[in-house]
């Protein structure tokens, strides 16, 4: 797909550098995929060569990982139902979740530009609160997200390269150190790649005995700003998610025009995955020896849906 550079994006009145606002609009009707229009059936096809040994692994934690879902979210509730009567005995269950308390993709309607009140492509609190078609139904009826995903396991870099952190104090990953990573994993990005980033921290949530350190709320992740967002904007990824709490560095240095969440969703319309359950995955590209696969995603089918469990599943 012919696509400009982060430079070379058009300048959108009143927004800053780097918004792709109208790229990817069609005889006059507003976008609402952003980046997932980068999966092409090309791209789904080319893709399923990654699907050599029959073996799958899925994605997500259980819904009630976190004792304390992060930035005061409520938690996971599920109510179950016996029905047993003279002629029948079944049961059902009621589930209360909020869609950021676990494994999670982040819709374009989470994250906006606080200056203008706005999200992905223009779209007003109003719209998101009142209209069809802005949220997360727009991937659904678009066939859900299917692509290539590809691995890079920071944690492994870090061991191998002598870099010591804590997945709860706020560690910045640079762009330099993911192109290290896929370097030395054999990786080469192609357009409409899913990149998936693990960085340790749902593995440290699991071992921990000290779970509270998690609610100071400082967590690994990627580094903010215009350099990081030009570059996974050139690299031209559908999506992106890891392991942690916000995919970036947390909390970030300033909100807005450093902060990943306001590039990547609300400026580029680039899904972001977060608190995705990747040690088992991170098993199997090291047992394999690849670090690529079939990756499948079917979002919940909600109207007007903010964000979702990602229902994710890699594929060998």
């Amino acid at each position: 797909m012919s696509l400009p550079l982060f430079d070379d994006l058009p300048g959108v009145k009143g927004m800053p550098k780097g918004c792709a606002w109208g790229v990817f609009d069609k005889e006059g009707k507003k976008d609402r995929l952003g980046t997932l229009n980068l999966l092409t059936s090309k791209v789904v096809k080319e893709a399923k060569v990654e699907i050599q040994e029959g073996e799958s692994v899925a994605l997500d934690l259980p819904l009630d990982f976190l004792k304390t879902p992060a930035f005061g979210r409520k938690k996971f509730e599920r109510r179950p139902i016996a029905n047993n009567t003279a002629n029948k005995i079944s049961c059902d269950d009621e589930l209360h979740i909020n869609t950021q308390s676990c494994s999670q993709w982040d819709g374009h309607c989470h994250f906006g530009y606080k200056s203008h009140n706005l999200f992905y492509n223009g779209v007003s609190l109003d719209e998101i609160m009142n209209c069809e078609n802005v949220g997360i139904e727009t991937w659904v009826d678009n066939g859900g997200i299917v692509g290539r995903g590809v691995l890079l396991d920071y944690v492994e870099y870090a061991q191998k390269h002598g870099i010591e952190y804590s997945p709860v104090d706020r560690h910045e990953i640079t762009v330099k150190e993911l192109e290290e990573i896929a370097q030395e994993q054999g990786v080469e990005f192609k357009e409409g790649d899913i990149l998936i980033v693990r960085s340790g921290l749902t593995k440290w949530y699991k071992e921990s005995a000290n779970v509270a350190k998690f609610d100071e709320g400082k967590f690994v992740g990627i580094e903010g700003g215009i350099d990081s967002a030009r570059w996974f904007w050139n690299k031209r990824f559908a999506a992106v998610a890891g392991d942690t709490t916000a995919f970036e560095a947390w909390p970030p240095k300033q909100f807005d025009e450093h902060s990943l969440h306001f590039y990547l969703l609300a400026m580029q319309g680039m899904p972001l995955g977060e608190l995705w359950n990747l040690e088992k995955l991170s098993e199997k590209c090291k047992k394999l020896g690849r670090y690529t696969f079939f990756l499948t995603s079917a979002p919940l089918h909600v109207i007007h849906g903010i964000a979702s469990p990602p229902n994710a599943i890699a594929i060998f």
